[in-house]
Parts: structure tokens; sequence; C-alpha cells
């Protein structure tokens, strides 16, 4: 990965990109993030990191003036789910779910595009089916690991093969 892309936020909230010498917008800077450019956004009188708060400023943006990504329940159980003993396990499942959505997405675009070139080889209904088995699939995948590490350190059994598989029930225990 190249070095990121710094961005200098002053006390007046004008954002400095380095890169060009110039200021740039909230709006630039989600562009550069939807170019997939690596940034690191600075408080130019702390030198502090707040690329994380910069990005979440983006998206409350993005929320308030367009259709909306999340929805009112989504939003207060992620609330609920700060300070709890699930947070981190949440936190890792929500980028593992943005990262497999990203994939998917380009190799659905990839696929419309070769449809285009190729519209007797393709067919977008089988296509959807292929990737919706995928995801299910992954997604079973993932949920096992997830309640297998979570079984684990919960029990103290980390550094054993001996911790139980998550879909035993509790009579296979007994």
């Amino acid at each position: 990965m190249s070095e990121p892309r710094i961005i200098k936020k002053y006390p007046n909230r004008r954002l400095y990109d380095t890169a060009i010498s110039s200021y740039i917008t909230l709006e630039d800077v989600r562009h550069l993030v939807i170019a997939q450019t690596p940034i690191k956004v600075i408080d130019a009188r702390t030198q502090g990191d707040i690329t994380h708060s910069t990005l979440l400023q983006i998206i409350i943006e993005q929320e308030e003036n367009g259709p909306s990504l999340f929805s009112i329940d989504s939003l207060q159980s992620m609330i609920r789910s700060y300070g709890g003993s699930m947070q981190e396990m949440l936190s890792k499942m929500f980028e593992q779910s943005m990262e497999l959505f990203s994939k998917q997405q380009l190799i659905f675009n990839n696929g419309l595009s070769a449809d285009v070139q190729e519209p007797q080889n393709k067919d977008p209904l089988r296509m959807m089916t292929d990737i919706a088995q995928k995801n299910m699939a992954h997604w079973q995948q993932l949920q096992h690991q997830w309640l297998t590490n979570f079984v684990e350190k919960d029990s103290g059994l980390a550094d054993t093969e001996t911790a139980p598989h998550p879909s035993s029930s509790a009579k296979d225990n007994d």
C-alpha cells in the first residue's frame, strides 16, 4: 500500500491537501475515498490523526443528504453494541462483510460489462443467484469462525483444540 495522502484540518475547519497544495472540501475527500486513494487526515494544531472522525462526518453528510444506508433500527443496534463484549467481533464482522460486498460488487460489475460484449454467454439472474450462493457459503464460514473464536475466548480454550463446534447443541455436550 502506498503512503497515504496527507490532509490537514485547520481550526477554521478547512481541509488542506498537501499533495496538491490546495484547500479541498469534504466532498473532495469523499471522492478520494471512492477512488481508493489512501488518505490520512491530521489535525493541524495537535498533529493528531482525525481520519476516523472525518470519515464519520462524510457518512453523516451522506445519510442526511440522500437515501439512507442505515435504518434507524440498525443505528440503534450499533449504538447498543458499543462497550459490550461483542463490540470487537461486530467490528470485524462489519469490516469483513464490507470487504466481501466490495469484491462481489466488482465481480458483478465486471460480469455486467461482459454481458454487453457477449450477451449470449451471461445471464444476469444466474449471476445474482451465483453471488447469493457464494454469499451464503461465505457468511456460514465467517459465522463459524466468529462463533468458534468467541467460544474459545469465552471458555479460555483459545490455546487448545478442544473447543466445541458452534453448531453442536447442549445435548451433544452432555
